[in-house]
Order: structure tokens, then C-alpha cells, then sequence
């Protein structure tokens, strides 16, 4: 049974998890409701999701902070922009009623240093906020306030000991082929963890972690814990949110989801195939790894679809994480022979 009671550690709960290169991490991604909600409609929603995965060994939650994001691209969004409630907020309440830790997004771009210290202070004391995801600017060309890398330097100067996690774009890595210098520059700036964008080109997310677990291991660095995003894709207005939002979405692929008789049951074998090619590339690179399943919009049957994803990637994660366990036994066995 979910623990009703609330987390009130000091600490986040998760720096000891990951730690732990042989077990997998794994989360649930959902987005706070719209602002226009009524609180005690906010309560049913949270009831509704934590009903949903109560029957599932998950590790938190994800609560994202969604911006509108029009500057990243000329294409009008698939679904309009809505503001929603404090992610901080949302996060609390997931947290009393899971008794789970909860990792929270932070768009920085409109922030002023002094506001995200203040913003800092109170989603410690007042969210009990311990686990955070710095996002910052979705296109170069924004004017920003607080660069991410001033939010960094401004929340390794805050008193609060927040867990501090970032972003994995497989596809800037594709772009421009330095993600993974970003990623060591991003723990150099106090990252324990990332957590990459929604996984539909395989071959992408496979060159990045690839990249970086080499560079970590030529540089004497610890690579750190990176969860995988996948999310179920039931129709075509869905697969054009997914390409809005930046996600890489091969021209196969494409054509696979929308032509199938089924394309949410398509789309779910996809992520499933992509996760065992990913696992099999880097399995010989120790990196730890975990996943984060999410349903990138309210239909309720692409949710329901995102629940039934969770647990086939889980178990294929925890399969190869358990023959990767063997075989360092027998080769640990063979070198003591």
C-alpha cells in the first residue's frame, strides 16, 4: 500500500539510490493541472493518478514546469498553451499522498537571481522540495534573465542541500555533437542525475550515452545517473505534439505509428524495442541508468497506454541490469581463478 504520510526528510531520498549502479530508478512523469482548476478538483486529479499507480514499485515522480515554448519553433502548437499550477505545489501534494519522492522542474529563463533564491527557500520549506530539474532557455535567440548556468552557481550558493538534476537532449547531440560535454559541464556545475526528452530516435539516444560514458571514462569522471524518457503515442495529433516539442522522430517511425491498425499498441512495441537496442549498445559502459514514463497528453487512453509502458520497460531494465550483475560475477569468478 502507497505510504499517505508525508516525506519530511531533510535530505532527498534519492542520493542514496542512485548511487546504486546496480538497481534501475524509475519514475512516473506528469504535468500539474491547469491553473483555471478549482484546488478541490486538483485533489480528485492527484487521487485519479495516484490510484493509477499505486499497484507500481516506483522509486518518485516527476512534476515538469510547462512553459509555451513558442519561440523554439515557427509551427503553430498542436495543442494550445495553458498555464498550470505551481509545479512546487503539485509536487507537495504528490508527495503526502504517495509518500514518494517527487523531482521538480524549474524553468529559470524569466527568473531574476534573487526571485530563484526566493523560490528556492520556499520550495524547501514550504514543498518540502528536495529533487529538482533545472531547465533553461528553449531557444538561443529568448531573452533570458538568469542563464542556466548562473541558476546553478546561484543554487550551489543556496543554504538548501536540493538534489540537482538536468536535461539530455539527444537530439542537440545530433545537431551539434557536444551534448556530452554539456552533460560533464552540467555535473561540473553541481548535476547528480539527467533525465533526457521523450526517446523516439533510437540511434540518437545511443550515440549520446555512448559518447559520454567514453569521455567520462578517458576524464577519471563518475558518469551519473541518466533516465531514459519514453512516452506512448495514440494518434496523429499526439505524434505532432511529440515533433513540437523537439523530439526526434525518424521518418519510419512516423509512418509505423500513424499507418497501424492500433498505433498507441505500435508505438508502445516501439519504445519497447528501442529500450532493449539502447540497453545492448551500452551495456559494456556501466552506465546507470533508469526510466521516466510519462503520457504527453490528458487521453485517458494514453495514459492507461503510459501505465501498461512502465511496466514492460521496467521489466526488460530490470532484466538486463540482473544479466549484467551475472555476468560481472563470472568475470569477477574468472580474474579470482
Amino acid at each position: 500500500m502507497i505510504n499517505q504520510d508525508l516525506v519530511t526528510n531533510t535530505e532527498s531520498e534519492l542520493r542514496v539510490r542512485y548511487n546504486d549502479i546496480t538497481r534501475g530508478v524509475y519514475f512516473i512523469g506528469t504535468t500539474p493541472p491547469k491553473t483555471n482548476t478549482p484546488l478541490d478538483e486538483v485533489e480528485t486529479i492527484a487521487d485519479r493518478l495516484v490510484n493509477r499507480i499505486k499497484d507500481l514499485a516506483i522509486d518518485g515522480l516527476i512534476v515538469y514546469d510547462i512553459q509555451d515554448e513558442v519561440s523554439r519553433t515557427k509551427k503553430p502548437r498542436p495543442f494550445p498553451f495553458k498555464s498550470t499550477h505551481d509545479p512546487r505545489y503539485y509536487s507537495s501534494l504528490l508527495n503526502k499522498k504517495t509518500g514518494r519522492p517527487v523531482i521538480t522542474y524549474k524553468s529559470v529563463v524569466q527568473s531574476e537571481t534573487d526571485a530563484f533564491d526566493e523560490w528556492l527557500n520556499e520550495a524547501w520549506h514550504e514543498y518540502q522540495v528536495r529533487d529538482i530539474v533545472l531547465v533553461g532557455s528553449p531557444s538561443a535567440k529568448n531573452e533570458v534573465s538568469l542563464p542556466l548556468s548562473a541558476a546553478y552557481q546561484a543554487l550551489a550558493e543556496n543554504k538548501n542541500n536540493f538534489f540537482t538534476g538536468g536535461i539530455m537532449i539527444a537530439e542537440r547531440h545530433a545537431k551539434k555533437g557536444n551534448e556530452h560535454e554539456r552533460l560533464i559541464e552540467k555535473y561540473q556545475q553541481g548535476c547528480n542525475f539527467f533525465i533526457s526528452q521523450a526517446i523516439y530516435d533510437t540511434q540518437a539516444t545511443i550515440d549520446i550515452l555512448t559518447r559520454y560514458a567514453i569521455e567520462c571514462k578517458q576524464d577519471g569522471i563518475k558518469p551519473q545517473r541518466i533516465l531514459l524518457t519514453f512516452s506512448p503515442c495514440g494518434s496523429a495529433k499526439t505524434l505532432e505534439f511529440i515533433e513540437w516539442l523537439g523530439v526526434s522522430v525518424p521518418e519510419a517511425t512516423s509512418l509505423r505509428i500513424l499507418n497501424a491498425t492500433n498505433p498507441l499498441h505500435e508505438s508502445i512495441k516501439m519504445c519497447c524495442n528501442s529500450l532493449n537496442q539502447i540497453l545492448d549498445a551500452v551495456v559494456e559502459y556501466d552506465l546507470p541508468l533508469g526510466l521516466n514514463i510519462e503520457s504527453l497528453t490528458n487521453r485517458k487512453e494514453e495514459i492507461d497506454g503510459s501505465i501498461l509502458l512502465y511496466k514492460l520497460l521496467r521489466a526488460s531494465m530490470d532484466s538486463h541490469l540482473a544479466k549484467h550483475e551475472f555476468r560481472m560475477l563470472q568475470k569477477n569468478t574468472i580474474t579470482a581463478l
